[in-house]
């Protein structure tokens, strides 16, 4: 196991790309301070360096939000927004042996939509894709898609103006209203649900409400459990 000297020392750290792509970026985004020792717990236990964009972001960051809260991106620390090692049940103490099975979880948007980083074995766990592949687990089809590359370009896509492009078939008049009105761990669920012909067919016209996010993603889960 690499200690936190290895892994933050690095010659050409992607905490500037990173930051590069936040400032000049289309895309709206809030940088959430960091708590140090947090973030380098998590990235002694993540073993990646702060030369990969993901090492960068846990290193340096509570987290991101972007696109007026719609994507919250996990960062090494967590406050009031959730961190990656809350999210993915991180060991209280670094552990070689330990791995999120099915993948890391890196970010979710406020419709309780997940984005994940394969894990070794993707086809175990009923996902696709290749191991280090980012997939999202989407609540208009309570299934697994992939999506190109791995970490470094998801980020940098979502920041160069491909999240409005993804989630543009979703958005609903007054929606920055809505998000802004949320805390920072909770997500809007909506009835009739995404994943129906009702709901996906007039979204401005459902029932919408704040419920904590991790009772709206296992909500997603138990349902596309319950339908096969």
């Amino acid at each position: 196991m690499r200690d936190i000297a290895d892994l933050t020392g690095v010659d050409d750290p992607a905490w500037p790309v990173v930051l590069e792509a936040v400032e000049n970026g289309p895309t709206e985004c809030v940088v959430l301070p960091a708590e140090p020792g947090a973030c380098q717990a998590a990235l002694l236990q993540l073993q990646v360096t702060a030369r990969s964009l993901l090492g960068a972001v846990v290193l340096n960051s509570g987290g991101m939000l972007l696109h007026h809260g719609w994507l919250r991106v996990y960062g090494g620390s967590g406050d009031a927004q959730a961190g990656m090692p809350e999210v993915n049940g991180f060991p209280a103490e670094a552990d070689p042996a330990w791995a999120p099975a099915a993948g890391l979880v890196v970010a979710h948007d406020v419709l309780g939509g997940e984005f994940a980083l394969n894990g070794a074995d993707p086809a175990r766990f009923g996902r696709p894709g290749e191991p280090g592949q980012i997939v999202y687990f989407a609540p208009d089809t309570l299934e697994w898609e992939t999506f190109d590359g791995g970490y470094s370009h998801w980020l940098l896509w979502m920041l160069g103006g491909g999240l409005e492009e993804y989630y543009s078939t979703v958005f609903w008049p007054g929606w920055q209203e809505e998000v802004a009105a949320l805390g920072p761990r909770e997500g809007i669920v909506m009835y009739p649900p995404l994943w129906s012909a009702e709901g996906s067919g007039d979204i401005a016209g459902t029932s919408r409400k704040a419920v904590p996010m991790p009772e709206l993603v296992a909500f997603h889960v138990d349902t596309a459990r319950q339908l096969g």
